[in-house]
């Protein structure tokens, strides 16, 4: 136990009493502390006092006493580490206190650590952790190793955040899009980062150690050495570009930025080779570009020109700096003003034209798109005067073209009409001899019947020869609201007197048919050349269907067919049983001056004009044909909604067309896109849909047991067509229910006894509604 003056001399220190207190001195190899010298004792003091986390190691064993820097150090293992084995007490790393202990404490030595590596237990866990140590021994008077003091200074944070910086830089290094380079002042290259072999090809064995003069083009070699020097005469940072050789043989334009350190230069090199081609690229398109380019300030000012300008109007370039863009303009000076103030606000100017002054006094015609960007104004221009002159020239000869057409079928149409037309004349002249003879004789009691019968003729006669005179007269487009039902009743007679008696013509005229937009002149040409087209493809007779029809056009039938809008549609369907077209007549039908007539008998242009008729009231036409089986022509006018119209909602899928009870359609089309919207509108509508592929495919599906309700096929499949697949369906399934797919007309096609009971036809382009509503309606059928 401490004696009287072991307690005098702890009395300034309660913490050291506490703790020599708490020892058990019997068994405690350092001995009865009356025994150190008093040396030693000031040194345990210190220990205790000092702001540096120390711990001292008494005896071979190694007994630990702290001070209370080193309590942050042991963590949650204070206090009970005080007073124990340095063995036991930090057990984890035994091996490494009892090489420490052997090498201090017992051979006198001194050890000393720089970041070592540990891993210890301190808050109940493993953790690795890094620290500063200094091992000294303590000696007693006689120079005996006592024990052992140990400075224990922790640099885990100091060394994960140099790790990290390492990491950032190895990452820097690796992943830098620029070329990091490192040499001596010499000009050898000593590192290269992984980027200078993707941009040159070197790898970095090939280069690392090499002169810079070796990778350098030869013109810059001396200009590089100049730079490397002004950085060994003290310069810190120097920027300069040069060219380096790569593995292939070209050269890459680098621009460098380079510093030094005690012994080396760090360079960073950004690949500028396609930036300064691109630069050049720029330049030689401004100068040879055959866009007028202009760049104005925010006042309209001309900043800069490119050579077409002057090679357009005229104006050189000084001629034209610092001049207002409306002194060039025959535009008047409000409509300038708008435009600068809607460029000021920064929003384009797309699409405009204006009318520019030549310098010989000319005038050019230059349609413009200007971008504002940080208050100035970049304009680019066509000239389109020689375009425009061309359009006016080409409209002029459209006119002249669809007048030619609409006197080709006027043509056409005598032939039918010389039969009619004499008969008319007949009636009205023999009607007429009768009259005058039974005048003569003073019959005059029957008189009527004969007046009458003349003048229904001559009415007939006179309405005849009005619409011919109407439908060839010249005139421009004159688009009107038009009733189609209406137009095509009117032209009845003359369509069947062009057809002749060997065809038998059908009208299948909508009720509720929406009005639609075009000229009706242009309407009536169209159709008349379709209903000629029908005839002469039907040359010993056959069967001819005109219908319409409200159709709706939806965006996924839209986005197959190039040129079409989706939308509500007049639909004018001219269907004839004659005798077809292949698919490449079809790809080429309404190509101008293309016919299949022979020499002669036709211009090659009536199909070209129907379909740009169409384009130009805004409308589509398609052609559905094969051959032997007849041709379908679809003319689609857009709905026109007046000012009196209320606007009609679209047909939109109700709970009504929801599925019932589980039921089971298969969907054979070959065309992926059409099967894939019709699979995914059944399965919305809670239907089970199967799909096939083909034919054959199908008939393996409805060779099985699955329960199936009703067929979905298209009528032209591959392989096994819709109507065979329907036959063996019928075979296999007598009561199944079958909805034919097809682009031909449905009431021709229902007209030649093709349905059977059970079987119905729906016509493409269909609106998803439709279909919906026509299977609901045959599935309901038979419930």
């Amino acid at each position: 136990m401490p004696t009287t003056e072991d307690e005098a001399f702890l009395a300034g220190d309660g913490e050291l009493a506490a703790r020599i207190a708490a020892f058990d001195w019997a068994t405690t190899p350092v001995g009865a502390i009356r025994d150190w010298p008093v040396a030693m004792k000031a040194m345990i003091a210190f220990v205790l006092r000092s702001p540096v986390p120390i711990v001292t190691l008494w005896g071979e064993h190694g007994v630990m006493i702290y001070n209370d820097a080193y309590r942050g150090f042991a963590g949650a293992r204070h206090p009970g580490l005080l007073g124990t084995n340095v063995l036991e007490g930090w057990h984890e790393v035994a091996d490494f206190n009892a090489h420490v202990m052997q090498a201090v404490f017992r051979e006198g030595g001194t050890l000393s650590y720089k970041d070592q590596e540990l891993t210890l237990i301190r808050d109940g866990s493993p953790r690795r952790l890094w620290t500063d140590l200094e091992y000294s021994p303590a000696l007693d008077e006689a120079g005996r190793p006592i024990g052992v003091v140990a400075v224990v200074i922790e640099t885990t944070e100091k060394v994960l955040a140099r790790r990290h910086l390492e990491d950032d830089r190895n990452r820097l290094w690796s992943l830098s899009r620029d070329m990091l380079l490192v040499c001596t002042f010499e000009g050898r290259i000593t590192a290269v980062n992984p980027t200078a072999t993707r941009l040159l090809g070197w790898t970095e064995d090939e280069m690392v150690g090499r002169a810079l003069g070796d990778f350098v083009h030869p013109d810059d070699i001396d200009s590089t050495a100049g730079e490397v020097a002004k950085l060994s005469d003290g310069i810190t940072t120097l920027a300069f570009e040069n060219r380096y050789r790569a593995k292939d043989g070209d050269y890459r334009l680098f621009a460098w930025t380079a510093v030094p350190d005690a012994n080396r230069i760090h360079a960073v090199g950004r690949d500028i080779t396609d930036e300064r081609r691109l630069a050049r690229d720029r330049e030689r398109i401004w100068n040879l570009s055959p866009v007028l380019k202009v760049v104005a300030d925010a006042e309209g000012r001309v900043m800069d020109v490119n050579p077409s300008w002057t090679q357009a109007l005229g104006w050189t370039r000084s001629e034209t700096l610092g001049r207002r863009t409306t002194d060039f303009m025959v535009d008047d000076e409000s409509r300038w003003a708008e435009r600068v103030a809607t460029l000021r606000g920064g929003t384009p100017l797309l699409e405009y034209q204006t009318t520019l002054r030549c310098k010989d006094g000319e005038q050019r015609l230059v349609k413009w798109s200007t971008v504002p960007e940080n208050g100035t104004f970049y304009g680019f221009g066509r000239d389109v005067t020689a375009e425009v002159e061309a359009e006016a020239a080409l409209a002029e000869a459209e006119a002249a073209l669809r007048q030619s057409q609409k006197m080709e079928a006027v043509g056409q149409l005598t032939g039918g009409i010389a039969h009619d037309f004499n008969n008319l004349l007949q009636g009205i002249t023999g009607s007429l001899e009768i009259v005058q003879r039974r005048v003569a004789q003073g019959r005059v009691g029957e008189l009527d019947r004969f007046i009458t019968g003349a003048s229904t003729a001559a009415q007939r006669a006179a309405a005849l020869t009005h619409r011919l005179l109407a439908f060839s007269r010249r005139q421009p487009l004159d688009p009107k609201a038009v009733r189609a039902n209406t137009l095509i009743a009117s032209m009845e007679d003359m369509l069947r007197r062009t057809i002749g008696e060997r065809i038998d013509m059908e009208l299948v005229l909508a009720g509720g048919l929406w009005v639609t937009l075009c000229d009706p002149n242009q309407l009536e040409s169209a159709i008349l050349n379709l209903v000629i087209n029908a005839r002469d493809a039907m040359p010993d007779g056959g069967k001819l269907t005109i219908e319409t029809c409200n159709a709706h056009l939806d965006s996924a039938y839209a986005a197959r067919e190039r040129g079409v809008k989706p939308g509500q549609y007049v639909c004018i369907c001219v269907t004839d049983s004659g005798s077809g077209m292949d698919a490449g007549t079809i790809a080429k039908a309404f190509e101008p001056f293309f016919t299949t007539k022979p020499i002669g008998q036709g211009t090659g242009l009536g199909l070209s004009m129907i379909y740009g008729f169409a384009q130009q009231s805004e409308g589509y036409a398609k052609i559905y044909s094969e051959v032997g089986q007849g041709t379908t022509f679809k003319f689609y006018l857009p709905r026109h909604r007046g000012a009196a119209d209320e606007d009609e909602p679209l047909p939109q899928l109700t709970e009504a067309h929801i599925a019932e009870d589980g039921e089971v359609v298969l969907v054979v089309e070959d065309e992926a896109v059409v099967r894939g919207l019709i699979v995914e509108e059944l399965k919305e509508l809670g239907y089970r849909a199967i799909e096939a592929i083909d034919g054959p495919k199908g008939l393996e599906v409805l060779q099985s047991r699955r329960r199936i309700d009703l067929l979905i096929t298209d009528i032209g499949l591959p392989g096994l067509n819709g109507r065979q697949l329907a036959d063996a369906a019928r075979e296999l399934r007598p009561s199944l229910k079958v909805l034919f797919m097809t682009g031909y007309a449905e009431n021709a096609a229902m007209a030649s006894g093709f349905l059977e009971p059970g079987m119905e036809m729906i016509t493409k382009p269909f609106a998803m509604e439709a279909l919906a509503t026509r299977i609901r309606q045959m599935l309901g059928e038979g419930a």
